[in-house]
């Protein structure tokens, strides 16, 4: 297992008591695997530093209104490529059959495009085979880093530290021609944008 994407998938999972318990220790095992470089491992240690002594009921109502109530920084991928569209619905049993054919069985009722999902399955791979994959999204990833970013909120340091372990860099005229294409979450009207793809499986591919 890849303790780096292992880490970050629970950092960015729901909190709970466990989780924070665990912050004070993240720092330690990523330091140890010493995949992530020295200044993201200080930028996801100020995201622990910032939770680990706050109200956990505090940290859950921050984490509810920051990821589920805009689609800007949604913790699902393809809310950021197909938003409402009934394509979603194929493209997460495409998804879903991509995971199950490198045996990933999802061990929770989250969908399999919610980014801690993924981010658990590609630690379950070969470094580099996770860092071809993560760059399968890597726009998704730094387009939501630049409204967290923005916002000054902690869990940017999460998704720069995601963005540097991927084996491209994000295309930033993507990455902004993305956000000014966003469509409001409560948008009735279904859309059609280009999917993302893993690997080049045609199973992550979508049509109407």
């Amino acid at each position: 297992m890849i303790k780096s994407y292992k880490i970050l998938s629970l950092l960015l999972s729901y909190p709970n008591k466990e989780l924070q318990g665990f912050l004070d220790e993240a720092e330690n095992e990523l330091i140890e695997e010493a995949l992530l470089s020295e200044e993201m491992i200080k930028g996801v240690a100020t995201f622990c530093q910032n939770f680990a002594k706050a109200d956990l009921t505090d940290w859950q109502a921050e984490y509810v209104q920051l990821f589920d109530y805009s689609r800007s920084v949604s913790l699902h991928l393809f809310e950021h490529v197909q938003g409402d569209s009934r394509d979603r619905g194929q493209a997460m049993v495409d998804l879903m059959e991509f995971y199950q054919k490198s045996e990933m069985k999802l061990t929770t009722n989250e969908l399999p495009d919610y980014i801690p999902a993924f981010l658990e399955f590609l630690s379950t791979l070969e470094v580099a085979k996770s860092a071809e994959l993560l760059g399968d999204t890597i726009n998704i990833m730094d387009k939501i880093n630049v409204a967290l970013s923005e916002k000054n909120n902690p869990y940017s340091h999460l998704f720069k530290a995601i963005i540097s372990l991927s084996a491209k860099a994000p295309n930033k005229a993507i990455t902004y021609e993305m956000i000014k294409n966003e469509k409001p979450m409560d948008l009735d009207a279904e859309y059609e944008e280009t999917p993302v793809t893993f690997g080049g499986c045609k199973g992550c591919e979508t049509s109407i």
